[in-house]
């Protein structure tokens, strides 16, 4: 088992507690392991890695999540609260239009893309790569795309049944495009983060979005 872990780089700093100190590592295996499971892939990435990443001793990737997969499942947990659990509510206090409402999650998302861009890239990438993978991790992605998709797909139809969206297509199916659309836009924007301005691509999104569940107007005759 291993001891207690110090930094490659960085001794203790006097004044500091052990809680902080351990925090303190936390945070940086995992700030780590999310930035090398978004360039280079969950498979691809190695514990020492990630500890070197960090600047730490690749005993403390044991000494805190005992495994890769471990480290994985924390950094889930933080993109429920931050990609799915807080763009829920923030949609729930907007309105007092379903319109408004999802503006409000297409205004949220966009500022993720600023604020918390891996965050999101995390979750798109990894249902990719355990797609066809059983366990713990894909059960987790599962969930976390379940309860999203169930969200939207209620404000779709909330929306259609108080005529702001279109009803000639199933709510299903309205609501897998825009999750569709999302997650196809964020993967563009990470593949050309060089040559596409962000504000300018969300609000294509927006406009997508809104243009395509607004009820058809009939052609004047």
């Amino acid at each position: 088992m291993p001891g207690p872990i110090q930094t490659v780089q960085n001794p203790k700093r006097r004044g500091t507690t052990k809680a902080e100190q351990r925090q303190t590592s936390m945070d940086l295996l995992l700030t780590s392991a999310r930035r090398l499971f978004v360039s280079q892939g969950y498979r691809s990435t190695n514990l020492e890695q990630i500890s070197g990443e960090a600047k730490l001793t690749k005993g403390a990737v044991y000494f805190y999540f005992r495994s890769k997969e471990t480290v994985l499942l924390e950094l889930l947990k933080q993109v429920q609260d931050i990609v799915v659990d807080q763009a829920i509510a923030c949609v729930e206090v907007a309105g007092p239009t379903f319109t408004d409402k999802l503006v409000a999650y297409a205004h949220y998302q966009a500022n993720l893309g600023i604020t918390h861009r891996d965050e999101v890239l995390l979750l798109i990438l990894m249902s990719l790569e355990f797609k066809e993978r059983d366990g713990e991790v894909q059960d987790f992605i599962t969930k976390l795309y379940r309860k999203q998709r169930s969200f939207i797909e209620t404000l779709v139809r909330q929306g259609q049944e108080a005529g702001e969206f279109r009803s000639d297509v199933q709510g299903r199916e309205l609501a897998a495009s825009v999750l569709a659309l999302h997650d196809g836009v964020f993967l563009e924007w990470f593949r050309r983060s060089g040559s596409l301005k962000g504000p300018e691509l969300v609000r294509a999104m927006r406009t997508l979005f809104l243009c395509g569940l607004s009820v058809p107007h009939e052609p004047k005759i």
